[in-house]
């Protein structure tokens, strides 16, 4: 089976912890456990994000002049290099030395005329206090919205429209490769007038791109791993629910939190959706019973309605 996992920003760094490469790899460490389960008789791909890791390399640039600061399509470059590294490392002191790997740099057309470049809503970067989310924006021209209960920076977060790298991917999974791809959402790019390709200041969101990259190869489920063990409705209520099976019209219809499980189940909905095949949305620690199909919110075009657990 052809699986495709996306790694939340969880899976990287745990909301407070500092951005450490300890901290990181010791949580890639913990994932890598989980994938490592599935490996025997599957083709794996594995993509993830990086909003913490893009943010941070955004602060550093900071300390240089306003013209010697890389743009956000180059940083995004740089961690997926930096993350696919960790990746492979911890992954492959697992499995069996002759298991191939593959980190790919992803480039992903956008549109440029995408309403999102107008309304940022992608989250990169720490969380601050609102007083010093305020003060940054002011000195560095920042965008800042709410994030629970503190702030952080937002970006543009154009749709994903092709995947450039879908051959060599194939490829390498024909090869028996696991292959690392569309880390962050991958590199977001656009043709210019001259229909010169050229990088944009955005962050494509992660489970969107994964969900692209899924339906283009073609894969027979998708991943999409988070903290919490299913969607639910009225999550922190008394009266929540884990959702276990669901149409993706149904899904839908429950009005996810942009700036939580929204893009998750957007996600999940497209691959069900243009695919006819499966999406989970589960945590890793489930990962062997999502394969088998007993875990997760299972969202399918295979029967209408929603069902809970």
């Amino acid at each position: 089976m052809r699986i495709v996992v996306a790694l939340g920003g969880n899976a990287l760094l745990r909301r407070g912890e500092p951005m450490t490469a300890e901290n990181q790899r010791a949580n890639i460490r913990t994932a890598t456990e989980q994938i490592a389960k599935i490996h025997p008789g599957n083709e794996l791909v594995i993509a993830h994000g990086n909003g913490p890791q893009v943010g941070l390399l955004s602060l550093q640039g900071m300390a240089y002049k306003p013209d010697e600061a890389y743009p956000l399509d180059v940083l995004g470059a740089e961690t997926e290099g930096m993350i696919g590294y960790m990746i492979e490392q911890e992954l492959g002191n697992l499995l069996a030395f002759e298991v191939p790997f593959a980190t790919l740099l992803t480039q992903v057309e956008v549109d440029a005329n995408d309403p999102a470049f107008k309304d940022p809503t992608k989250f990169i970067g720490p969380v601050y206090s609102k007083e010093e989310a305020e003060k940054l924006a002011k000195e560095k021209g920042w965008v800042v919205k709410p994030d629970g209960d503190k702030y952080r920076r937002v970006v543009a977060s154009p749709k994903p429209k092709r995947i450039f790298e879908i051959r060599p991917i194939k490829w390498l999974l024909e090869k028996s490769s696991i292959v690392i791809c569309a880390g962050g959402g991958g590199i977001p790019t656009m043709y210019d007038e001259n229909r010169k390709l050229k990088g944009i200041e955005a962050v494509i969101d992660k489970d969107l791109a994964s969900a692209l990259l899924a339906e283009q190869l073609e894969a027979d489920l998708l991943v999409i791993a988070t903290d919490v063990d299913a969607a639910y409705v009225d999550w922190g209520k008394p009266t929540q629910k884990a959702i276990a099976e669901a149409h993706p019209d149904e899904l839908e219809r429950l009005g996810f939190a942009a700036g939580s499980m929204g893009p998750k189940v957007q996600a999940a909905s497209n691959f069900a959706r243009n695919t006819g095949k499966v999406a989970v949305i589960s945590s890793l620690e489930n990962i062997e019973d999502i394969v088998k199909g007993t875990a997760g919110t299972r969202v399918s075009t295979a029967k209408p309605g929603i069902s809970y657990r």
